[in-house]
């Protein structure tokens, strides 16, 4: 056998082994059914690995008791007295609270407004910040690009799956406050802030609304720490660096002297939420919250793909 013959022999076994066609020979591409059903086990599998880790656990029974402490809190303090309905107020937590023991479901817009300033955003910030430095630090990251899904898929993948968690954590919130609410407080048709009544079943698609809302507000947040979490190999550095970020931006958002800055700022509109408590609602902030993540879900996503795809990965 010639030395050219034995090379070629060689080669065609490597490939074998490998599982890849021989050389000089083209692979033929994947049926697109193939390609869909293998993406979606990607996401499946990472839901998976997330929602049972002890640390996702962990956070998700942290907010969860939050809308308890909350609620007990409010129980000792008014005893079983459920004074006057007072329906007036501005918009956030002081007017929602004033109405808790009114009716039980306001604790889900107390809940919701007490956690989303810091609590919600830590979560998210832990759960982005880990998506990929965590995997990196691990020494999983290769593993995972050596399966063909490509960096652009499974950086997409990564920030669904904290995307869900949003949603996951925001419900949980919300499901827990509106349990404790109906143990604790009556319920019925409620007060909105605006002074008018609307339905029990009116105001709890509303608490639902609400609920999506927040989720949302919370796209930006995770870009930013899927962003961050492309920076660096170690998980806990990320995790930390997008923690104070969040509490540096929320620092900022109360100086009276930047109010300049302020409107760009992702948290500046979070409690918009309470603007659809009102009758009717005032669509202008939300809009404008809406519209605010969308822009930081762009920027933070296209800077994590940008350095994600042109980082070398090294574990």
């Amino acid at each position: 056998m010639s030395q050219a013959e034995m090379e070629a022999f060689q080669g065609r076994g490597a490939a074998s082994n490998l599982g890849l066609p021989p050389r000089g020979r083209a692979q033929p591409p994947q049926p697109a059914s193939r390609r869909t059903t293998f993406y979606g086990t990607l996401l499946r599998n990472e839901l998976h690995t997330t929602f049972r880790r002890w640390r996702t656990l962990a956070l998700l029974t942290v907010l969860a008791a939050v809308p308890i402490l909350i609620g007990i809190a409010i129980k000792i303090e008014t005893g079983d007295s459920t004074g006057p309905d007072r329906g007036g107020g501005g918009g956030g937590g002081p007017a929602f609270i004033s109405q808790v023991t009114n009716n039980g479901l306001f604790l889900v817009f107390t809940a919701l407004a007490a956690t989303l300033p810091f609590f919600l955003p830590m979560a998210i910030g832990v759960i982005a910040g880990d998506a990929i430095a965590g995997e990196a630090n691990a020494g999983t990251l290769r593993y995972l690009l050596v399966a063909p899904a490509g960096r652009t898929r499974l950086l997409l993948t990564k920030y669904a799956t904290t995307m869900a968690f949003c949603l996951v954590a925001t419900l949980v919130v919300a499901i827990s406050a509106l349990t404790v609410g109906a143990l604790l407080f009556p319920l019925g048709d409620l007060t909105t802030i605006s002074g008018t009544q609307i339905t029990f079943a009116e105001g709890l698609g509303r608490a639902f609304l609400i609920a999506l809302v927040v989720a949302a507000s919370l796209v930006g947040v995770a870009a930013l720490g899927l962003f961050v979490s492309t920076l660096t190999n170690s998980g806990i550095a990320a995790m930390a660096t997008t923690v104070g970020l969040l509490i540096t931006i929320q620092i900022l958002d109360q100086i009276p002297q930047l109010h300049a800055i302020q409107p760009y700022l992702f948290s500046h509109y979070w409690l918009s939420f309470a603007d659809l408590m009102r009758e009717p609602v005032y669509w202008d902030d939300l809009v404008k919250n809406l519209e605010l993540q969308g822009l930081y879900a762009a920027v933070f996503g296209s800077a994590a793909w940008a350095r994600f795809t042109a980082k070398d990965i090294t574990a």
